[in-house]
């Protein structure tokens, strides 16, 4: 079996080999960076109609991690176009992160369209590297479809637990590895992840993120493994679900 995947993985290396030699020289990752927003902008749209249930469901006791205050501070990891911004609580202080400036007029837009929201600041920054955000500052922390294309998941989950106030929640919604190593599923994503990478910006269809999300040590965890209703077969294998610092 491992060598019908590699000869398949060849095949498709062969049938993306202009992408291949972009890449190699140095000129494809820029490239996507700048039409990334634009594509993403159009998935999401599709992806959160069939996703609005489980966000709704949830998000929908965020606002039991406000702090003293009652004010609920927000940070938003890898927060792409904004495509979460209505499942969030009224009056809450939203800081949004992404390695992407290229996203800007994206949030722009989603910001203009949810009124209902406290807008903080845009950071450029990786996810694995967010020292502009300081440590205990952040009552609750989102990241949906990050974990997917980061190199170091665990280094992302320091981070986050870093910048959580104690007692702070972390929200999650990621695409992973199916769990059922002997699927037609498991088959295509071993296939076609190393040629699914170059094309969607580094997104990997193989991750293990429940993983590493059971090894970051959170005081509370609820996890869920779920079969997400969206078209695209080899992305379904969802987790979802959120931690307590």
């Amino acid at each position: 079996m491992a060598v019908v995947i590699f000869l398949l993985q060849f095949l498709a290396a062969i049938i993306l080999l202009p992408l291949h030699i972009l890449n190699s020289l140095g000129l494809w990752d820029p490239f996507f960076k700048k039409v990334f927003p634009f594509l993403q902008s159009r998935v999401c749209e599709s992806y959160n109609k069939l996703m609005d249930d489980e966000k709704r469901k949830l998000f929908k006791n965020m606002s039991d991690f406000s702090g003293p205050s009652k004010e609920l501070r927000l940070l938003e990891v890898g927060c792409g176009t904004g495509a979460n911004f209505k499942h969030y609580p009224s009056g809450c202080k939203v800081t949004c992160l992404d390695i992407n400036p290229n996203f800007q007029s994206y949030l722009n837009k989603s910001q203009a369209e949810n009124e209902h929201l406290i807008y903080e600041s845009f950071v450029v920054a990786s996810a694995d590297n967010m020292t502009s955000v300081s440590d205990s500052s952040m009552d609750v922390v989102v990241c949906t479809l990050l974990a997917c294309s980061v190199p170091n998941i665990p280094a992302v989950l320091k981070e986050v637990k870093r910048v959580l106030r104690p007692g702070g929640g972390f929200y999650f919604i990621e695409h992973v590895a199916d769990i059922d190593e002997s699927s037609w599923t498991t088959f295509f994503q071993k296939v076609l992840n190393p040629s699914w990478k170059l094309i969607f910006d580094g997104c990997s269809i193989r991750k293990t993120t429940w993983k590493d999300l059971e090894n970051a040590e959170f005081s509370e965890m609820n996890l869920r493994h779920i079969t997400a209703p969206i078209s695209l077969k080899l992305a379904k294998p969802h987790i979802i679900g959120y931690a307590v610092k």
